[in-house]
């Protein structure tokens, strides 16, 4: 334990990968990254940067001395500027050189984005892993009745599978949004200090071409193709916003399934996994809560509300750039991406461990089939010469009978008791007890499951190369 802050997302939450991620050490030697595609790229389009300063500035990329940067910072109280003199103590030849024509955007910007990438990719390859997750899961329980509700009030029947199928979906259109987000993305490029690349062009002499080249030349190696089209001194929060609400809209997949299971497990249903010595309650020893969908829910209602940190920062930037977007963007972009990894990882571990009852399952089916069963029973009097009208003023009654033992006397439901002694039916108990199978009233259930799966399930993870993921144990 220490005595100041900790962030619950690096002691409990988000994964050793995208803590590293918007780490110190992958901002800066990102900063440091740019500086030489800067340098390398000048030298190429014939500015006096020569290749031992280029390599040096290579050789020194890692060799971070950050208490000498915190002085130079608390001295010049300029981050960027607190690292060019950092890294030109390091690189003494090449230190004149360093940041030649650029802003202070050109690293902070372009990293921000680099960063982002790198953090989106992490995403979706966790969310593939829950899309694949769900997919067996619901393959493996498609034909498995089960209550589906309107209202949280009991319907028809679905099956187990079936209802999974609607969490993944949810969770494919929300990786249409990232793919969407990391095919679109653009680094900001060198474009100066509003926009203009007006101090390029004097280190190039007016060649708008060679300006051109450099940008190109430094999104290629920084791995983009290409820069965004115009910009002010910073690329647009728009960005920022989008992406962030691609998260935040992950985020509302991962509450919506972690609602549903928490309701499923209060019904016995579905549990998420539960270990051997796992407590469930400090003071009821026989209770299994569903702690993992609990933080699921929470997590993602604290990036849902991130996301309005983005919308206003991205609003409120005045002309080619103001600096209130600084310290909210740092933490609202890197939390927001901490946020849902952590979601993910959850999801992750419970989607794999998904318990069944079956049993329970069943019993509280037939509980509500009697209900759900009299439309058959109906039909099939009719064709047998019945007056509709008449079997369904009946069957109304016999329901409100029924429905009246259920909840006021505690007993079970005896509907199609009731229906059988009624000579007005015409029905034998081998009849009645054709109709009562569950798998008679699931639709096409079974078939829709398959066909998502094989059609919307299967071709994305084979266009993405997946591979099985390994399974995720959670810190706490």
């Amino acid at each position: 334990m220490t005595n100041s802050y900790e962030s619950p997302f690096c002691t409990r939450y988000a994964s050793k990968e995208m803590q590293f991620i918007f780490s110190a050490d992958k901002k800066f030697t990102t900063w440091r990254r740019l500086w030489v595609a800067l340098a390398r790229a000048e030298h190429k389009l014939g500015l006096p940067v020569t290749q031992q300063q280029i390599d040096e500035l290579e050789a020194n990329i890692d060799n971070i001395d950050y208490e000498k940067a915190a002085e130079y910072e608390k001295k010049f109280r300029h981050d960027v500027m607190a690292h060019v003199h950092t890294y030109g103590d390091a690189c003494p030849n090449a230190e004149k050189i360093i940041h030649l024509g650029a802003t202070s955007c050109y690293v902070g910007d372009n990293t921000d984005v680099i960063i982002m990438r790198d953090a989106l990719k992490l995403v979706k390859s966790k969310l593939l892993g829950v899309i694949s997750n769900l997919a067996k899961f619901a393959d493996k329980y498609k034909a498995v009745p089960c209550l589906a509700y309107t209202h949280l009030q009991p319907a028809q029947l679905t099956t187990v599978g079936k209802r999974a199928t609607l969490w993944c979906n949810e969770l494919l259109m929300d990786l249409q949004e990232l793919d969407f987000r990391i095919d679109n993305l653009k680094l900001l490029g060198s474009k100066g200090t509003t926009g203009t690349q007006a101090s390029f062009m004097e280190l190039f002499e007016g060649d708008s071409n060679k300006v051109k080249e450099l940008e190109r030349l430094i999104a290629e190696e920084m791995g983009f193709d290409g820069v965004v089209p115009v910009s002010g001194q910073t690329y647009s929060r728009k960005v920022d916003s989008g992406i962030v609400s691609t998260l935040a809209a992950i985020a509302q997949s991962a509450s919506k399934f972690s609602n549903d299971i928490r309701i499923l497990q209060s019904f016995k249903e579905i549990e998420e996994p539960f270990e051997k010595n796992q407590i469930g309650s400090s003071a009821m020893a026989y209770k299994r809560n569903p702690m993992r969908c609990e933080r699921i829910t929470s997590l993602s209602r604290y990036v849902m509300v991130d996301v309005l940190n983005t919308y206003f920062t991205s609003a409120t930037q005045w002309f080619e750039r103001t600096l209130d977007d600084s310290a909210n963007k740092r933490i609202s972009v890197a939390e927001g991406f901490l946020g849902v990894d952590a979601i993910l990882n959850i999801l992750l571990n419970v989607t794999d461990g998904l318990v069944v009852h079956e049993k329970i399952i069943e019993r509280r089916v037939m509980a509500e089939l009697p209900f759900m069963a009299t439309e058959n029973i109906m039909m099939d009097a009719v064709k047998k010469g019945g007056d509709r009208q008449e079997l369904h003023e009946k069957i109304r009654q016999y329901s409100m009978k029924a429905g009246a033992r259920v909840k006021d006397e505690g007993l079970d439901n005896n509907l199609c008791e009731l229906i059988l002694a009624d000579p007005m039916f015409m029905i034998t108990k081998e009849e009645m007890d054709a109709i009562m199978k569950p798998s008679n009233f699931i639709g096409r259930s079974v078939e829709q499951t398959e066909e998502f799966i094989a059609n919307n399930v299967n071709p994305v993870l084979s266009a993405n190369n997946f591979i099985e993921c390994e399974k995720v144990e959670l810190n706490v």
